[in-house]
C-alpha cells in the first residue's frame, strides 16, 4: 500500500458519518476557545447553514446567516450573494463573520477577491475556513491527486469513484463537469493574498496540512 493510498483510506474513515461530526465539532471548539466572548458577540455566517451552528458549544447572542437560499431558523435569515452582501447588510458590523469551506465556491478570483473585501468590511473578527488545496485528497469527492487533474480527465475519474459527497449520483462525465468547475482549492499564498492582516492558521491531518483558517 502507498503512502497515498494510506491517507486516502484513514482520511475516508474520518469522514464517515461519525467521524465527520467529530471533526467539525473540534472545529466547533476551536472557534469558540480562539473567541471565549462567543456567547456575547453578533456572528454574521456566510454561506452558513442552520444544521452546522447546532455543534458549535456556545451560541453567539446574535447570528445572521447569509446564503443563496432560504432556510428555517430562529437565527436571523438572509438569502443573498456573499460576494455582493445585501444593502441590509452593508450597513452593519459585527463582532465575527465566520464562514466554513465557502470561499473555494464562490467563481473565479474576482469573485474570491469581493468575498474576501466583504468580510473585512462587515465584520471586526473574522475566521475563514477553506480547503488546502496541495492536501493529497480533494476534500468534496475523496479522491487522491483530483485537483490536479485537467477538468476532462477528472470528469470521467470521480463518475467511477466510490465515494465523496457525489457518490453514485453522477452518470456521466458531462454531469460531472458542473460540480467540479464550482471548486477551486486556494493555496496559503492565495489566503495570504485575500487577508493580508490576517493569521492563516493550519489545520492538518497528522502531519499534513489539511485545512486554512484566515483568522483576525
Amino acid at each position: 500500500m502507498t503512502w497515498v493510498e494510506s491517507i486516502t483510506r484513514h482520511f475516508i474513515g474520518t469522514h464517515s458519518a461519525s467521524g465527520s461530526v467529530t471533526h467539525r465539532q473540534r472545529r466547533w471548539n476551536d472557534l469558540a476557545t480562539r473567541f471565549p466572548d462567543l456567547a456575547d458577540m453578533s456572528v454574521l455566517d456566510m454561506g452558513g447553514t442552520v444544521e452546522s451552528w447546532r455543534l458549535c458549544p456556545t451560541q453567539p447572542a446574535r447570528l445572521v446567516l447569509l446564503n443563496t437560499f432560504a432556510q428555517e431558523s430562529e437565527a436571523e435569515v438572509i438569502v443573498g450573494d456573499a460576494c455582493e452582501p445585501p444593502a441590509a447588510l452593508q450597513s452593519q458590523n459585527f463582532d465575527l463573520v465566520f464562514s466554513n469551506s465557502v470561499i473555494e465556491h464562490v467563481g473565479g478570483a474576482w469573485r474570491r477577491q469581493r468575498f474576501a473585501a466583504a468580510v473585512r468590511s462587515l465584520g471586526s473578527h473574522h475566521w475563514i475556513q477553506t480547503p488546502y488545496r496541495y492536501f493529497p485528497v480533494e476534500p468534496h469527492f475523496l479522491c487522491p491527486g483530483l485537483q490536479y487533474m485537467p477538468k476532462a480527465i477528472g470528469a470521467h475519474v470521480v463518475v467511477r469513484w466510490p465515494f465523496g459527497n457525489y457518490a453514485h449520483t453522477l452518470e456521466s462525465a458531462a454531469d460531472a463537469l458542473p460540480y467540479l468547475d464550482d471548486i477551486d482549492l486556494l493555496s496559503r499564498a492565495q489566503m495570504h493574498q485575500y487577508f493580508p492582516e490576517s493569521e492563516i492558521r493550519l489545520e492538518r491531518f497528522g502531519p499534513l496540512v489539511k485545512s486554512l483558517i484566515a483568522v483576525r
